[in-house]
């Protein structure tokens, strides 16, 4: 499976796929990726290639048929070719020969997302290169690693081996590579958020090119600069940049590189429109300028892909200036030009693009179709689109997540306008369906791995509740909260008029002073909340006799508790059995069978890797032992080979894990502390993950120290979504850290009241925190609240 670390970030000024290039396919197969990340193999080709008119030996014939594939943009073909060439000289003992081989492949791999086997590549051509005379060689392969660790956001890694480069070299010796490696010193510096270096880099870079007589990574230069002023908030200073570039691009002869240039240099003029608004109109046709030149060039040397892009960013500028006939005619010939040469990672911008257009124009049916298309088309490359937006360092956006969320509101629209309630109640189901596809996806990319798709294959959708529940699902738009309530007489869907910025804005002061024990804070932030999630909802609720409440929260709302929203005069969960799922699709709701039961507690009551002991986890375990039969494991005894052994003999229905635990924006950095180590999500997967192919998965997995950062919905995301990532049915977890003989309390009492055939868990849950609710020393919810039950509620 290709890797695809190297796909940047797609912007939303115009889907430029890197901060400091556009490539026309991030997937797509290129002879020179341009834009400066590649320049410095660009400047070294003659350097390591074999000549085609008189090869000497098969391995002199391997790499010439690799270099020939490469030019021609036959990338697989050449990194074929070249790692036989590779291999040959290998065995000839040529190993100056072996090391441009493989730097040479390494391109290729880079040009088809392999960065992996990239940088295995150069790694090995870095140690043959060590062992040779050639300096200028060495300090060659040095910058090429260190580009590619840029390419692949290893910041850390592309500064050392760029550092060494440059300890290597001089100007005098090689001006070529000297102004290639300042240019990634520059792409470096923006990308660790130090911009003014950037600059001194770029202009740098700019004035020895010219010296050197290199166009075009003068050019390049420039536009990263061009780029960098804008994030220096400089559009002025941008402007001049662009215009010299656009000047310099002119006369260069045709070719792909210029088209790519066009393109980047229309897409920045673009971006400079909301800085100068006084400058509009000359803006606007520069830009389309621009783009409609790289398209006519793109055209003329048949290059499909780099078409298609081009005449979509076409169609954009007219959208943008309301010219729709002419923005749609655009936009589909960039579908059409993207379908001819099956660039899916084009195709899907345009058909979701071409979607937005004919939305505007009032064609909702075909508006959605093309929606769903784009949706379509995207699914096989999210994977590489999710690294990309997880390696930016620029900006939090999933670039993706509008595509699902425009959809359901379009659905949304179409259902108001359809009389028939069968109909209308269908498109709600589809706008639902069009998020839990979304939520699926997002779960994936903070995972990484396959347990989401696992899940799915196993489940089956469920469409029925019990007679006494409802599942309400918060969908956040700009402009307004629509919650999409499924009760036991059907599905209702209720608007309710405040945008996602100041729901957004509310959570995070709830979330903010809830946590504080000695303060009322939180009462205004929990009422305002109650007031947009469940007031609404009331009178459906008590006409139905709702006792249990599931939400399916999205973004900011994962980071709080729900059984603290008050309604003024009580919590919810003194009226509710509350609980939470990530996705709808990834929920199992089936009761659990206390019969056949088995326990296996684990935990820390001592102070280990610098955390403080958590003394009362030796009641918790204690009160487990009395309930059920099983085995535990502590302190010393709780170690990851331990766990394992017992996970692997004994068939638990419960695992209960009493230890601090951290889930953070990324799942590699989230961890459960055991007695000689963190244990991260990937070890856990590998420890627990056996559950999921058991006829008997883990009916419940219980964290009761873990925490999550306030403001941090990706954490929240993985907390949420651990039950899934470890195999259970349900999971108890805790937002954040809290009272340690408080949650030894509350666990204990939801162990005793889910001995009681008759109580869900999510009831046996309402209970415990009732308990501390009405103990004066606990009533506050920064004791209680914390405790989410996720996933299987039943």
């Amino acid at each position: 499976m290709r890797d695809h670390a190297q796909v940047n970030r797609l912007k939303a000024n115009g889907f430029i796929t890197s901060i400091f290039e556009f490539r026309p396919s991030a997937f797509s197969l290129q002879p020179v990726p341009l834009a400066c990340l590649l320049l410095i193999a660009t400047l070294l080709i003659p350097s390591i290639t074999i000549s085609a008119s008189a090869p000497s030996s098969p391995a002199d014939e391997a790499m010439a048929q690799g270099t020939q594939a490469f030019q021609r943009g036959s990338y697989e073909d050449a990194l074929g070719k070249l790692k036989e060439a590779a291999r040959q000289y290998d065995a000839q003992g040529q190993a100056h020969q072996q090391s441009q081989a493989l730097v040479a492949a390494a391109r290729a791999a880079e040009a088809i997302g392999q960065i992996r086997n990239a940088l295995q590549l150069l790694e090995l051509a870095s140690a043959l290169a060590q062992h040779g005379p050639d300096t200028l060689w060495r300090a060659t392969v040095l910058a090429q690693l260190g580009h590619t660790y840029l390419t692949a956001r290893q910041l850390d890694a592309a500064s050392t081996h760029l550092t060494q480069a440059r300890e290597l070299i001089n100007r005098a010796l090689s001006p070529a590579l000297s102004a290639s490696l300042l240019n990634d010193l520059g792409i470096l510096h923006a990308l660790q958020n130090r911009p003014e270096e950037a600059l001194i880099a770029f202009t740098d870079t700019v004035q020895l090119a010219q010296q050197a007589g290199l166009p075009l990574v003068a050019l390049h230069a420039r536009l990263n600069a061009a780029r960098t002023n804008v994030h220096l908030n400089q559009p002025e200073n941008s402007r001049i940049w662009i215009d010299q570039a656009l000047e310099q691009v002119t006369p260069l002869p045709p070719s792909r590189e210029k088209a790519i240039a066009l393109m980047n240099i229309g897409l920045l003029y673009r971006r400079l429109l909301p800085s100068l608004p006084d400058l509009h109109a000359p803006l606007v046709l520069r830009a389309a300028g621009a783009l409609q030149e790289a398209a006519s060039l793109a055209e003329q040397l048949g290059d499909a892909r780099t078409l298609s892009f081009a005449l979509g960013h076409l169609g954009q500028v007219y959208e943008s200036e309301q010219r729709l006939d002419e923005a749609l005619s655009f936009t589909r010939r960039a579908i059409f030009a993207a379908q001819s040469v099956d660039a899916v990672e084009s195709l899907y911008r345009w058909q979701w693009q071409l979607g937005r257009q004919l939305a505007a124009t009032g064609k909702l049916d075909d508006a959605i179709a093309s929606y769903r298309q784009a949706s379509g088309t995207l699914q096989p490359i999210r994977p590489a689109i999710a690294v990309a937006a997880a390696d930016s360092s620029w900006s939090d956006e999933d670039p993706i997540r509008p595509l699902f969320f425009e959809l359901a509101d379009l659905l949304l629209q179409r259902a108001s306008l359809t009389e028939e309630p069968p109909a209308a109640s269908q498109y709600l189901l589809a706008a639902r369906d069009a998020i839990e596809a979304y939520k699926a996806a997002e779960l994936r990319d903070y995972f990484k791995d396959e347990c989401v798709d696992a899940l799915q294959a196993r489940l089956t959708k469920f469409d029925r509740l019990a007679a006494n529940t409802a599942v309400i699902y918060p969908i956040l738009f700009s402009t307004r909260l629509e919650l999409l309530v499924s009760l036991p007489s059907g599905l209702i869907r209720v608007a309710v008029p405040v945008g996602a910025e100041a729901l957004t804005k509310e959570v995070r002061l709830f979330r903010r002073t809830v946590e504080k024990r000695t303060t009322r804070e939180y009462l205004t932030h929990a009422q305002q909340l109650y007031d947009w999630l469940v007031r609404p909802l009331e009178q459906e609720f008590a006409t139905q006799q709702i006792a249990t409440l599931v939400f399916v929260p999205d973004s900011a709302l994962r980071t709080i508790p729900m059984a603290a929203l008050h309604d003024g005069s009580t919590f919810l969960i003194d009226k509710f059995a509350v609980a939470l799922t990530p996705s709808l699709t990834l929920t199992d709701p089936r009761p659990l069978n206390r019969e056949k039961v088995r326990f296996l507690a684990t935990g820390l009551t001592k102070a280990v890797q610098g955390f403080p002991p958590l003394p009362y986890v030796a009641e918790e375990v204690e009160t487990i032992r009395s309930l059920y039969s099983g085995d535990q494991l502590m302190n010393q005894d709780f170690r990851a080979a331990g766990l394992e052994q017992k996970l692997r003999d004994g068939r638990y229905g419960i695992l209960h894990i009493a230890t601090h635990g951290k889930f953070s924006t990324s799942a590699n950095d989230s961890f459960l502390l055991t007695f000689d180590e963190k244990l991260t999500m990937s070890t856990l997967d590998r420890l627990i993950g056996l559950f999921r192919f058991r006829e008997d998965p883990l009916e419940l997995l219980t964290l009761s120290a873990c925490q999550t950062g306030v403001g941090d919905d990706r954490a929240a995301l993985g907390l949420a979504g651990v039950a899934i990532k470890a195999g259970a049915r349900s999971a108890l977890a805790t937002l954040w850290f809290i009272n340690d003989e408080a949650s030894a309390e509350l666990v204990s009492e939801f162990y005793r009241q889910l001995r009681n055939p008759k109580l869900s868990k999510a009831q046996a849950l309402q209970l415990a925190q009732q308990k501390l609710l009405a103990d004066r020393v606990y009533e506050h919810p920064a004791y209680w609240s914390a405790f989410l039950l996720l996933n299987n509620w039943l």
